[in-house]
């Protein structure tokens, strides 16, 4: 049997904790910077747990990890 290909897009978008559980980068960090104060460009720097529901999606796309 072949080997089960990820999804390549969801691969570059997600990565597992320890725990297995999916983290993923915030939006709205990637244009007309220039209006949101630093405060705001710096918290959406960090890394966040996706939710439950697209969790499981997002497990389906990625069966080797």
């Amino acid at each position: 049997m072949p080997k089960m290909k990820s999804n390549r897009g969801a691969a570059k978008r997600f990565r597992r904790t320890g725990k297995g559980k999916l983290v993923r980068m915030r939006a709205y960090k990637s244009h007309i910077l220039t209006k949101k104060k630093r405060k705001r460009k710096r918290r959406l720097r960090t890394r966040t747990l996706a939710s439950e529901a697209d969790a499981r999606r997002v497990r389906r796309m990625l069966p080797g990890t």
